[in-house]
């Protein structure tokens, strides 16, 4: 299990974030309140975020190391500022490397993913089934064998299949295309996931059981105005709100939240 982060609002820093509040993602790496499956998040860590002021697409610093052990970190992001931010700190699934291929956020042209969960037996029983239903373009796209990366490159096929398709409903289909499959062999799939579109965010809770990874969001809290902030667990004291179990949380570009259910 990880731990999840993203932004949207006005630019700032991104140790803001990062390091300042009191619950950061750096303290949720080794002192996490809410995972049931894991103790730490010591197996790496990225960072992904845009320009706030051209229309490139997104830079990311990655890194094998426990996140409290990358020396470079903490100068980086009190240099880096941004409008749109995501960020994780990882706890790898057994079996899986931990390199930086398997590092996310993972990045399509402008859009950025982050997952946290897991689809059991995923080598030995989904994988080739997930596979065989990727385009050719987005199996071509994974780099890495984590199940999070093959649930992103479902999105990407459902959105280069069908051109009118949302991020929403990509995000939903492919969420419940693999829940399905997990069902028909009583396998256990639980999914956290943002979408970061560089002026919008995407998030998702889901589960095949009743253990649901968490995921809060807070809007416009005194020391973060004009902004949404999506987390697994509160970064500090504040009017946080879970997001709702199999319901899609959109965060527009005028900061607006629409949520509603698969």
């Amino acid at each position: 299990m990880c731990r999840l982060l993203g932004y949207l609002g006005v630019p700032i820093q991104l140790d803001r974030l990062l390091y300042k509040p009191e619950h950061s993602l750096i303290v949720q790496s080794y002192q996490p309140q809410e995972m049931h499956v894991a103790l730490l998040n010591a197996d790496g860590f990225g960072v992904g975020w845009y320009h706030p002021q051209r229309e490139e697409n997104p830079y990311t610093y990655k890194n094998i190391l426990p996140i409290w052990n990358d020396i470079n970190l903490p100068q980086l992001s009190r240099y880096v500022e941004s409008n749109s931010i995501l960020s994780y700190v990882r706890s790898a699934t057994p079996g899986l490397a931990v390199d930086l291929g398997n590092c996310q956020p993972f990045v399509r042209d402008r859009l950025m993913f982050v997952h946290n969960g897991y689809i059991e037996h995923f080598r030995h029983k989904l994988r080739r089934t997930l596979c065989n239903l990727l385009s050719d373009e987005a199996e071509i796209w994974i780099k890495g064998n984590t199940d999070s990366e093959y649930l992103c490159a479902l999105i990407l096929t459902y959105l280069e299949a069908n051109p009118n398709m949302t991020l929403e409903e990509a995000l939903a289909q492919a969420v419940n295309k693999v829940g399905e499959l997990c069902k028909r062999q009583n396998l256990k799939f639980i999914a956290a996931t943002i979408i970061d579109t560089g002026n919008r965010l995407i998030a998702c809770r889901y589960s095949t059981f009743e253990d649901v990874p968490t995921l809060y969001w807070l809007r416009d809290d005194p020391n973060y105005p004009d902004a949404v902030i999506l987390a697994s667990e509160p970064l500090f004291e504040g009017n946080w709100k879970p997001c709702l179990e199999h319901h899609i949380l959109t965060v527009e570009e005028n900061l607006e939240v629409n949520i509603s259910p698969f």
